[in-house]
């Protein structure tokens, strides 16, 4: 990542990635995997759950292959590697290419990081289909990666920690609720951003 052009002891802009950042779209990848696996797309609606094996696959401790098994044996559905990964990576729509224009003037005020939930395929994927937007970042704080995932205080603690930096000179903007509560809790200025138009505003703001 880029060195930041201001001061060690300047403030930080911390951004989730995925609705702040980052376009998602999760019913892609039911749409899918559902046409893959030959079955209705009500198969993944009714039944997918963000369960512990999601969240085991968030902080690095089960791969890829181990939670597209856990899936097809809960959700009793079949198909191969590639069509787990090609639906899994189907997320995407499109940057918020308004918000990343605003990073290089930000730059000059703050530190620039993200704390995102993840795994190793999703990283993957959005580092190379998006390295002109994910380039402006200082640092990525990434859950497989650091071993741990949002929403709990103590998880913004850590990346703070990381960062060295006290919370409260940390900005953090997410668009779940329970995250922003998370790192309020910790101590940061936090903001819920459900849109692109609400991430510009707040960050047109600071």
């Amino acid at each position: 990542m880029p060195a930041s052009r201001i001061g060690a002891d300047s403030p930080t802009l911390l951004l989730d990635l995925g609705g702040v950042v980052l376009g998602i779209d999760f019913h892609r990848v039911f749409r899918f995997w559902a046409q893959a696996a030959g079955v209705d797309a009500s198969r993944f609606y009714d039944h997918w759950k963000l369960d512990e094996a999601y969240k085991e696959h968030e902080v690095g401790s089960r791969d890829f292959l181990a939670y597209t098994q856990h899936l097809g044996t809960t959700l009793d559905v079949s198909m191969s590697q590639t069509q787990w990964r090609d639906g899994w990576n189907a997320l995407w729509t499109e940057p918020h290419r308004q918000v990343a224009a605003l990073f290089p003037a930000l730059k000059e005020r703050f530190h620039l990081c993200a704390f995102s939930n993840t795994n190793a395929i999703h990283a993957e994927s959005f580092l190379q289909r998006y390295p002109d937007v994910m380039g402006h970042f200082d640092q990525l704080y990434l859950s497989h990666e650091v071993g741990f995932r949002k929403p709990g205080a103590d998880a913004f603690k850590q990346v703070c920690e990381l960062m060295q930096i006290d919370p409260q000179q940390v900005t953090f903007l997410d668009d779940s609720k329970e995250n922003v509560e998370g790192a309020r809790a910790a101590g940061l200025t936090a903001f819920l951003t459900q849109g692109e138009t609400q991430v510009l505003k707040v960050l047109n703001a600071l």
